[in-house]
């Protein structure tokens, strides 16, 4: 995606969703449908700094591209622990 309705982007972040967007918007077609995708420094996520997106094709091959996010430290938590009222409910011991 090239960028995100603010308050489109709020709501993904509440419910734990990762709102990315491509470095360069050409990597877009370096997707394939049978990929296999992994998120590379998803563990060490930190405000504006990028993620690495690779790409395992199906005939072997390999890519790699950069999205960017603009999650801040408390909206990095909402994610890890799968939705904003997740991490209220870690915060407060309630299982």
């Amino acid at each position: 995606v090239k960028s995100f309705a603010r308050i489109h982007e709020t709501n993904l972040k509440k419910q734990g969703m990762l709102a990315l967007t491509f470095d360069n918007v050409d990597d877009f077609d370096k997707i394939r449908q049978d990929d296999k995708v992994s998120i590379l420094g998803f563990n060490t996520m930190e405000r504006g700094k990028p993620l690495t997106i690779k790409l395992s094709h199906a005939d072997g091959t390999e890519d790699q591209f950069l999205v960017n996010h603009t999650y801040n430290e408390a909206q990095i938590g909402w994610v890890r622990a799968g939705s904003a009222l997740n991490k209220i409910r870690q915060d407060m011991g309630v299982a």
